[in-house]
């Protein structure tokens, strides 16, 4: 029997509970009403480098004591950002060496802001609420929209999982072990590190693999890195070569890549099943932005490293998969091929488990069963049973022999960036509803800000669908008549919502609330909430957001096949 959670968190459907209800659950009892579901989700933090009792509400004065915090804190902000640079991040950064150089190193500057902003809003909506993304989505949205958004997760994460297997059947290619051997392994190690019923052993492992994600330092010096190039392209936007179709796909890739939609699902969840309140969210955004400069470092040594591979050959703007950019390495030296190749290997390993975890997370909050790690497999099913099944298909596919591994990866990316907008739109209006959020709420700046980023992103996927449709259009002005277009849309809907407040009695402004009052306020129960009611213009708008992406993915595919010879 499925057993379902209330928006309380007590476990209903006639489940059968120990007759001793466990710390949590107790404290879940005693405490006020709040939204958490399940009651796994309440208790003492347990990081992998330390321990924070929950009724430990002391302040931290000095920094030995914010440091252990700190220590016991950082995770899901690190974990959700060095699996970002996945197997398809390896890939994609390394195909940018091979085919442009190192001429695409700003992009990676550039999305420093962009990773920090929509992160940065997914601490707070997960140490707010103590729901996961999904959930709320599905809850305050309607079921309707909640698939609208997490269907488009569903679907894109398995593709993304789908890739990570590519990228150990290309790591153990180099190696010369079969894929039928290293991704069926690799599938089981997967399942037994989540399937622990341990969250703080989750978390030591996947640092465990972070710290051989360090490799990429070594590999960086021993690639001769050009310091002039590197400096100059990392300031100064171009492209090697020109713009092109085949570029601005490149680029796309690697805006979803680096700033993936998994990630907003992944570390609220993450952030709520580690117990993380209000009162660490200042840590949480310490560990977020951490995070972001190993993630921005990584990307630029991975992209160092495929343009010194090919540079000088006949292989240069030819990429094929990342296993060649590792026998490539090999003629520079063996020892730098088998680096690459680990890295590879590490590399997809923390982005399956990430990213299939993120899935489950999602799974369990549209369906409301329990889905915490903390759980073991027998209190949790349903949860373990979604990621072991999305686990051994992906695997199943990539060993179907022949398939085009190279570009599935980056046309995969490519769709990540795609949907990023929708994905970013939806984050916006929750961190705009004051019922979800209270006191933590946007901004203005911030609201200014990440609309900048969500205008970038659909600059870039208009100009590669206006590049797939007419090849031989200019690229440039195309980005340049969409920019200014977008431009000019956005001033009249800003006027005519100007027009159309005018004579509206002025909103009231929020209550004033002291430091300590903003610590502890958490999101009441959502059936508490009163039901949002959507303008008739943001209805047409998101409609108008939908018909556009899924215009842009089927472009997407067009794209691809092209490339691919088809």
């Amino acid at each position: 029997m499925t057993e379902r959670l209330t928006a309380g968190g007590a476990e209903g459907s006639g489940a059968a509970e120990p007759s001793r209800p466990d710390e949590a659950t107790k404290r879940q009892l005693k405490a006020p009403a709040s939204a958490v579901l399940d009651s796994a989700h309440l208790g003492d933090i347990e990081g992998a480098f330390g321990r924070i009792p929950v009724d430990n509400l002391g302040e931290r004065h000095s920094w030995k004591q914010r440091l252990l915090t700190l220590a016991a804190i950082v995770g899901p902000g690190i974990i959700v950002m060095v699996g970002d640079n996945d197997a398809g991040g390896v890939s994609t950064y390394a195909q940018a060496g091979q085919d442009y150089h190192t001429s695409l190193l700003w992009t990676l500057l550039l999305l420093i802001p962009v990773l920090v902003v929509n992160q940065e809003m997914v601490v707070r909506l997960g140490a707010v609420t103590g729901v996961g993304h999904a959930r709320l989505i599905n809850e305050r949205f309607g079921k309707g929209w909640g698939w609208f958004s997490v269907g488009d997760l569903f679907v894109l994460n398995f593709l993304t999982i789908v890739t990570e297997f590519i990228g150990i059947s290309l790591a153990a290619s180099y190696a010369g072990i079969s894929a039928y051997i290293a991704v069926p392994t690799a599938a089981v190690a997967l399942v037994a590190i989540m399937a622990t019923g341990s969250f703080r052993k989750w978390e030591r492992a996947m640092f465990a693999f972070i710290a051989v994600s360090s490799l990429q330092i070594p590999m960086f010096f021993l690639s001769h890195p050009h310091w002039g190039s590197i400096g100059k392209n990392f300031v100064v936007p171009s492209i090697y070569g020109g713009p092109s179709s085949a570029a601005v796909l490149l680029i796309i890739a690697i805006v979803g890549t680096t700033v993936a939609p998994w990630q907003l699902f992944f570390q609220q969840s993450n952030i709520v099943d580690k117990r993380i309140t209000p009162r660490f969210i200042s840590y949480e955004r310490a560990d977020t932005f951490i995070g972001s400069l190993v993630v921005v470092g990584g990307a630029a040594a991975i992209m160092v490293t495929g343009d010194y591979a090919a540079r000088g050959t006949k292989a240069f703007g030819h990429f094929t998969d990342a296993a060649g950019v590792a026998h490539l390495l090999a003629h520079r030296g063996h020892e730098l091929g088998a680096i690459f190749a680990i890295v590879l290997f590490d590399a997809s390993i923390i982005g399956a488990a990430a990213v299939t975890l993120s899935t489950s997370y999602a799974f369990g909050d549209v369906f409301g069963i329990r889905h915490s790690l903390h759980r073991g497999f027998m209190e949790a099913k349903q949860f373990y049973f979604s990621y072991t099944t999305m686990v051994a298909v992906a695997a199943g596919i990539v060993l179907i022999p022949g398939a085009p591994l190279g570009l599935i990866t980056t046309s995969v990316q490519a769709l990540a960036g795609l949907l990023l907008p929708s994905a970013s739109v939806f984050l916006l209006l929750l961190c705009n509803d004051s019922q979800v959020l209270g006191p933590w709420v946007n901004p203005k700046w911030l609201n200014g800000l990440a609309a900048v980023i969500v205008s970038v992103l659909l600059i870039l996927s208009g100009t590669l669908m206006a590049t797939t449709l007419f090849p031989d259009i200019n690229v440039t002005s195309v980005f340049l008549w969409l920019a200014v277009a977008l431009v000019v849309v956005g001033l009249a809907v800003v006027l005519a919502l100007r027009i159309l407040s005018r004579g509206l009695p002025a909103v009231a402004p929020a209550p004033t609330m002291s430091t300590t009052e903003k610590m502890s306020w958490r999101m009441p129960p959502l059936a508490l909430l009163t039901p949002v009611k959507w303008s008739p213009g943001l209805r047409v708008g998101i409609l108008s957001l939908r018909f556009y992406l899924v215009a842009s993915a089927a472009l997407l595919l067009v794209k691809a096949i092209q490339l691919g010879g088809g």
